[in-house]
């Protein structure tokens, strides 16, 4: 669950090289989520229709990735988990090899191959009986995303263990959101933003010339954002746990699953991630819940281009090395 939101200038309307400029933005349900499309453009009209085809796009990379869709690349790659290799389009190898790539560098933090266990838990914020441990045990046994073979010269994945999924719910989003923003860029479109359910991907600046902002809430204290900051052609993903959660023995876990235990999350409760690429920026966000905190935050001061901000179910706020937070925290 994603809780950020964008403050935009009052100015809608706003005259740049003897053109109106207007900001003209959209709300739809996208692969499961909640969209937001946000464009500064002359045209109206023609800005309706690129919202149109950035939404075919979507729906191109939802038909790639879905694992629900029994046609899709993705789903033929799981189906053949353990017995063979399977061809894949080259897009859909170089996403699975960036991701493998994260994997490696948050030391299997995140993971694609978490998608093996996901279903054994239902985060509906309701005290469950949790999984055996010999059935999460069986279930972490096939995750490992160095169990994922992958031939440059053939274009071919495989799963080396029957049983065996990659899922693109910790990526997936964040990459629409960057292909949504290179199609506009294509078409000419100088500014907008691009909101996948809190993967955003922006660019330019307000009609006015003022950058875009982002207002960041504590989940703990919903009512009030806790410090603004511009969005200068980056992009910013939010993960929370505040609305998809589990309770077990009376203790509270997120539900971002843990690759190396099968168990959920616990500790943190918001994590907002500043990166070049919102696919980037997911990938990190899912990655520092399951780092905590402490480990999480010194992870991304390591890192070039790329700052976090998390909050602790303490209600600690923990920033990096670059973040300047407001002073009315």
């Amino acid at each position: 669950m994603k809780h950020i939101f964008v403050l935009l200038t009052t100015t809608f309307l706003f005259v740049k090289n003897g053109q109106a400029q207007e900001v003209i933005q959209r709300k739809f349900e996208k692969m499961g989520s909640s969209f937001e499309i946000t464009l500064v453009h002359s045209n109206p009209i023609y800005a309706q229709q690129l919202i149109d085809e950035s939404i075919a796009e979507i729906d191109r990379i939802e038909r790639l990735i879905s694992s629900w869709d029994k046609n899709s690349q993705t789903s033929l790659v799981n189906k053949m988990a353990g017995i063979r290799s399977q061809v894949v389009s080259k897009e859909l190898f170089d996403l699975i090899l960036r991701a493998n790539t994260i994997a490696r560098l948050t030391d299997g933090a995140f993971d694609l191959s978490y998608a093996s266990v996901d279903k054994l838990w239902s985060f509906n914020r309701e005290e469950i009986t949790p999984p055996s441990p010999s059935v999460v045990e069986a279930s972490v046994a096939k995750i490992g995303f160095e169990k994922i073979k992958m031939d440059t010269e053939k274009q071919t994945v495989f799963l080396l263990e029957k049983g065996m999924k990659i899922g693109f719910g910790a990526i997936g989003k964040g990459y629409a959101a960057d292909r949504v923003k290179s199609l506009l860029l294509e078409k000419g479109v100088e500014a907008g933003i691009v909101n996948a359910s809190g993967d955003m991907s922006a660019w330019g600046t307000q009609p006015d010339g003022s950058p875009w902002q982002v207002g960041l809430i504590n989940p703990l204290n919903k009512n009030k954002v806790f410090s603004w900051f511009p969005l200068l052609n980056t992009a910013v993903v939010t993960s929370g746990d505040y609305e998809r959660y589990l309770l077990m023995d009376g203790k509270r876990y997120g539900h971002i699953i843990n690759p190396k235990t099968g168990y959920p999350s616990q500790g943190v409760v918001s994590c907002t991630v500043f990166a070049p690429k919102a696919e980037l920026a997911d990938a990190l966000a899912t990655a520092l819940f399951v780092m905590g905190s402490e480990t999480g935050i010194d992870f991304i001061d390591q890192l070039p281009n790329v700052e976090a901000l998390m909050i602790t179910d303490n209600g600690k706020i923990i920033a990096s090395k670059n973040i300047d937070l407001d002073e009315n925290i």
